[in-house]
């Protein structure tokens, strides 16, 4: 019996839809409520799910293709084919080891974090039939923040991949299927499966993420030239990354060539181009600001700081600091110390809108604006107004780490109450950052830079350096805002003031 496969009900309003990706291809066998494609609305990505067991048969809209309510994506064959998909049947594809060796054993979604309802699968590191060992990294999770491994639960072959590539998951949602309670005997009764994995029996040697391979390939740089930050030394895609950025590159650009004296065409320049999707984090973090833009009455406004006694206070100090404490002397301790201080005095700053209500914040819970090779991220320093510079110091090394790593969790970067975002490490000169919401302020440091100032009738070189406060004036006026930039200038200026809680 032939089932047609058609486009779901979209939303209110919304009549057409464009076929991003399908994850089964005509033949392949398919399960119920197994994902079969995804759609692309103006608003919203809809997931098309199989409505039986089968196998697939025809797709008519092909990925690309704009189609309405109700039309026809592709028909299904039900019941052929349809054991394929069932864990008993997979065991005599996998041939009979797996069966005699203890049964199987599901791959689950593993603990996202609070909040965190999905997840997309971004890479796969083994394929069907692949022999595997306990906690062995199977592949890698994206959520709308960070990056999760799933390890194999047990030893055994991987028998059945329930969600391919691309495909997003519930919280609760199975992965994978392991045929088999050991690693032994498997390989043993599967022999031209296990020829080409023997190498991989040697140590605990594992392959890189396919999609690192594919960066280093693209960048022309090699596997000892970058160092891997996954499982057993598995060098993942943000290694490449990073070693890029780092400056490891072994050749610039090799492939543009002596290009012909023609005149270039659109063609040429299609195909010098490359179409990647967004990350999740990419996405989510485009929704949020541009939310932010729509939601919050967004003002900023600026002040410039002399950096003169808090350098001159660093450079005094930071060896005696660092011996002591085990780590250097920043200017962001500086900052979160006068951001605590003027919160103080201007609560609104830390406070935020809930409806019709407004939440003052009797503590300051400090995010730290960070980029990282996949994006930026927030990661929050919390009862940061009850820490001491080397506390501070410590914290926001370790978050910074963490956040390059990709192993940031979901609670580190929750509950913020105030930002600040460092875009001077950068180069920039002034900058005018975008609210985190739903807090209702953000601080921005720029570079500091010599500059000619008139002090006592004298013009003098000083180290100066433009600060922002990027604001939500439904709540914060501009008296208050301006207010507290002032005082942030005041304290890093005078930088015993904060010492002495003036």
């Amino acid at each position: 019996m032939t089932i047609e496969i058609r486009v779901p009900t979209l939303g209110e309003s919304v009549t057409e839809a464009t076929v991003a990706t399908w994850f089964k291809k005509p033949g392949d066998a398919v399960a119920v409520d197994e994902m079969l494609c995804e759609l692309e609305t103006d608003k919203v990505t809809v997931e098309v799910p199989s409505p039986s067991a089968g196998t697939m048969g025809d797709i008519v809209a092909a990925e690309g293709d704009t189609v309405g309510v109700n039309a026809l994506l592709a028909t299904l064959n039900e019941g052929k084919g349809a054991a394929k998909s069932d864990a008993p049947a997979e065991k005599p594809a996998a041939d009979a080891a797996p069966k005699d060796s203890g049964g199987t054993t599901d791959v689950m979604v593993p603990t996202l974090g609070e909040s965190v309802t999905e997840a997309t699968v971004s890479t796969w590191f083994k394929a069907m039939g692949d022999t595997v060992a306990q906690d062995e990294m199977l592949c890698e999770l994206e959520t709308d923040k960070v990056s999760v491994e799933v390890p194999s639960p047990a030893a055994g072959v991987l028998a059945e991949i329930v969600a391919p590539e691309g495909s997003t998951v519930d919280a609760s949602a199975k992965l994978a299927v392991i045929s088999g309670s050991g690693a032994a005997a498997a390989p043993a009764a599967e022999a031209p499966a296990a020829a080409p994995a023997a190498p991989a029996a040697s140590g605990k040697d594992v392959e890189n993420a396919p999609s690192a391979k594919k960066a280093m390939a693209e960048a022309g740089i090699s596997a000892d030239a970058v160092t891997g930050t996954g499982r057993d030394g598995r060098i993942m895609k943000e290694d490449v990354a990073k070693a890029l950025a780092a400056g490891t590159s072994a050749a610039a650009a090799p492939a543009p060539a002596a290009a012909p004296s023609r005149a270039p065409s659109a063609a040429d320049d299609a195909a010098r181009e490359e179409r990647v999707k967004m990350t999740r984090l990419k996405q989510t973090m485009a929704r949020r600001l541009k939310e932010a833009q729509n939601t919050a009455a967004i003002l900023t406004t600026f002040n410039e700081v002399d950096m003169t006694e808090v350098m001159a206070l660093r450079k005094e100090y930071k060896d005696s600091f660092e011996k002591k404490h085990g780590v250097r002397m920043g200017f962001m301790s500086f900052f979160t110390k006068a951001c605590c201080h003027a919160l103080k005095e201007i609560p609104e700053v830390n406070a935020e809108i809930d409806g019709t209500d407004v939440i003052y914040k009797n503590y300051v819970h400090m995010g730290v604006a960070a980029g990282t090779p996949t994006g930026l991220v927030v990661p929050v320093v919390r009862d940061v107004d009850q820490m001491s510079f080397a506390d501070i110091e410590k914290a926001i090394g370790e978050k910074g780490k963490r956040a390059r790593d990709g192993k940031l969790t979901m609670a580190e970067m929750q509950g913020g109450t105030f930002t600040i975002s460092n875009g001077g490490v950068y180069g920039s000169l002034m900058t005018a950052p975008i609210l985190n919401p739903p807090q209702s302020g953000i601080l921005g440091l720029a570079k500091i830079q010599d500059r000619p100032m008139a002090i006592a009738g004298e013009v003098v070189i000083r180290p100066m350096m433009y600060i922002s406060l990027s604001y939500d004036h439904r709540i914060i006026d501009g008296k208050g805002a301006v207010t507290f930039l002032v005082r942030v200038k005041e304290l890093i200026e005078d930088p015993r003031r904060l010492l002495m809680d003036l």
